[in-house]
């Protein structure tokens, strides 16, 4: 089969200049023109402008054969994690083939992947690198090579120019909404006559433009405690106090705003809202990332064992007086420090006497960064909701909030007594990492 990954959102000329290739491949070869199509959440983490049904029509119509969704990943993971999972689906279901387009050499690609396919990352490409993502896609092909013993064959054309420009779907979308949902005829000579149709179809059953749930993000936005939103996935401690103090939402732009007071650019707030949109969880994005680990996908230096090893060995480094930068810089040439990263710990806590009698074994507790940047955990006991800041070594201080920055390592704590006292113990990513970790010891 030749494969074909994308959103044709909607499909324009660019699209079917990728299909006619995709479709000469396959009649020499006598095979089909398969498109992966990404459906509910785009590449970019944003809702869809026309359907996954409206999508699929415009690639047929415009000489495909087979339309496969993937679902169920845009809305949890960066791009580093979702390419190695869609190239991975592709070779397992047979795809030989793959079609994309590019404005530099292939030779340039594969120079630029190679690098990134030797260190097993797929993330941090320089932003000037030109078509970042089809890099990524050439580094992530050469990776799963050593899983499958085979890869795509890529046939790189280049990217089609309408007036000297690439054309953008987010300019195509941008001017039909501007345009008062008509499609302006400067836009339809960009679009085949089958998409013209279907998307002017789309808008008059009211189908167009796709919408986040606003209902159910802003009720979550305005109205879980910092705990709670720190356990939701791609939210770190800045981004959580932003969303915190930018209350009451309304509007997107008004999240938007809050998530760029926190540092946020584009991307990362799309998923970051997509996220919350949906209510995933650090400990669900965490589960999805080790079950691709475990078959040999993600490579061993993005594993969420090596983001925890990671965080740990910056917070020693750090501890004895090294800059944070310097350890991360000294982490990815392979130092590791002598002492591997603790995956369960006990925490003191400052509680008042009327607090500690609500207190039980085994009551759970959730971790925070308070607005005046403390590590904080919150319990709910039957008759009050408990916050105590956090009383650790500095070591652990920093590797705590290190992990809560992560985005997706999940944190469990746990209300034990001992002899002296009550404790918050602390349990990093989940058992079978701890029970695991343990074992190595």
């Amino acid at each position: 089969m030749i494969g074909i990954s994308a959103d044709f959102d909607p499909v324009h000329l660019g699209h079917v200049k990728l299909i006619d290739k995709a479709r000469e491949i396959a009649d020499k070869k006598n095979d089909k023109v398969v498109i992966y199509l990404n459906k509910g959440f785009s590449a970019n983490h944003a809702p869809f402008f026309a359907s996954y049904e409206a999508r699929s029509k415009m690639a047929l119509e415009a000489g495909a054969d087979i339309i496969v969704p993937i679902e169920g990943l845009h809305h949890r993971l960066t791009l580093a994690y979702t390419v190695p999972i869609r190239i991975a689906m592709m070779i397992e279901d047979g795809v030989v083939d793959y079609v994309d387009a590019a404005n530099v050499s292939t030779d340039s690609i594969k120079k630029y992947a190679s690098s990134f396919a030797k260190k097993g990352i797929f993330s941090g490409i320089p932003r000037n690198l030109p078509n970042r993502n089809v890099i990524r896609w050439f580094a992530v092909n050469e990776f799963l090579y050593k899983k499958y013993k085979r890869n795509l064959k890529f046939h790189i054309i280049p990217e089609y120019k309408a007036i000297g420009e690439k054309i953008s779907g987010r300019e195509i979308r941008r001017e039909i909404l501007e345009n008062n949902m008509e499609i302006p005829e400067h836009v339809a000579r960009l679009l085949p006559d089958s998409t013209v149709r279907i998307l002017e179809e789309e808008i008059r059953n009211g189908n167009i433009p796709g919408q986040r749930n606003m209902k159910d993000l802003t009720k979550r936005l305005n109205t879980y405690s910092r705990a709670k939103l720190n356990n939701i996935a791609h939210m770190n401690a800045d981004a959580v106090n932003a969303v915190v103090a930018g209350r009451s939402y309304k509007h997107e732009d008004q999240i938007w705003a809050s998530f760029r007071v926190a540092g946020y650019g584009p991307v990362l707030t799309r998923l970051a809202v997509s996220a919350a949109e949906e209510d995933v969880t650090r400990k669900e994005v965490f589960n999805l990332i080790k079950e691709y680990e475990n078959n040999g996908i993600i490579p061993k230096d993005m594993s969420v064992e090596q983001v925890i090893e990671r965080a740990w060995y910056v917070s020693s480094k750090s501890s004895e007086g090294d800059s944070s930068s310097e350890a991360h810089k000294n982490f990815r040439k392979g130092d590791r420090g002598s002492e591997k990263a603790l995956y369960s710990f006990d925490a003191g806590m400052h509680l008042r006497s009327f607090e500690v009698e609500s207190l039980s074994n085994g009551m759970e507790a959730l971790f925070y960064v308070d607005k005046n940047e403390r590590l904080c955990c919150e319990m709910r006991a039957e008759d009050r909701k408990i916050k105590s800041p956090l009383k650790l070594p500095a070591h652990q201080v920093t590797y705590l909030r290190l992990l809560i920055d992560s985005h997706f390592i999940p944190l469990r704590g746990e209300i034990v007594e001992k002899p002296e006292g009550w404790r918050v113990r602390v349990f990093v990513g989940d058992e079978g990492l701890e029970q695991d970790h343990t074992k190595k010891k």
